[in-house]
């Protein structure tokens, strides 16, 4: 059985001008011709093909795939070995650009404006996104989120590596606290917890005794919340959210 020029090219998914160029070039040279002298495809010619559009699939050009094909001395399974440790190389790229166009776009949707490297260095494993649907689905129409959201938004890289060393500067305290048996209902622990409460003022919303009160129930409700504190020493959690009930008791006696 054999095909005209106009089957191979709807077979194939190639232009009837392409395969006229493959015969032109000698690539792809149709094995028969009809009485009126028109293309005529058999099925080793159809196998040839299949194998041009491989090679063309890999990005090899026509002359190397020519020799290939014809060259005795030429070694297929050598050039495949090359072109998948060449295609192997592209994925890892292409999924490394992934991740950072991701990145990118979570930095945008944020309004942190941070390079992948900045924000690696700045966040490190935690990825501030991570609960962004479930943060705007339980406080996106409040005041304090928004307020949140436009504040980020002109905080440089240097205004993140303060806000973090400030951070850690404090629940380092307070773990230091934790550990030297003070009560959390002292002036230090309350102290500590009114400077968290600034803390979040400062960097994100206003944070009033009530709203503290609720996030530190949230610190110890939530393990997500509990693993953040807990992993600077075990117990932290349960500490600061006593610290903050005691702190916000006592601003309510004041």
């Amino acid at each position: 059985m054999s095909y005209s020029v106009g089957r191979v090219a709807e077979l194939s998914g190639v232009t009837v001008r392409t395969l006229h160029h493959y015969d032109e070039i000698g690539l792809l040279v149709p094995g028969e011709r009809s009485p009126a002298g028109h293309r005529r495809y058999g099925d080793r010619d159809l196998d040839r093909l299949q194998r041009i559009l491989f090679y063309r699939e890999l990005g090899l050009p026509l002359e190397r795939i020519a020799t290939l094909l014809d060259d005795p001395e030429a070694d297929p399974r050598r050039e495949l070995r090359r072109q998948h440790a060449l295609l192997t190389g592209r994925i890892e790229r292409l999924r490394a650009m992934v991740a950072a166009v991701e990145r990118a776009m979570e930095a945008r949707h944020m309004g942190i404006n941070l390079t992948p490297e900045e924000r690696f260095e700045v966040f490190g494993d935690h990825d501030p996104e991570q609960y962004r649907e479930e943060v705007e689905r339980r406080w996106g129409d409040t005041d304090a989120y928004r307020d949140s959201q436009r504040r980020v938004a002109d905080y440089t890289t240097e205004d993140w590596r303060r806000i973090k060393a400030e951070a850690d500067a404090l629940n380092e305290r307070l773990a230091g606290l934790l550990a030297s048996g003070v009560a959390p209902d002292s002036a230090e622990a309350m102290d500590a917890a009114e400077e968290h409460r600034r803390q979040i003022c400062g960097t994100y919303y206003d944070c009033s005794h009530a709203m503290h009160t609720n996030l530190a129930e949230l610190y110890v409700a939530d393990e997500r919340f509990t693993r953040v504190y807990d992993a600077v020493r075990p117990g932290l959690a349960a500490f600061l959210h006593d610290a903050i009930l005691a702190n916000t008791a006592r601003a309510e006696r004041s």
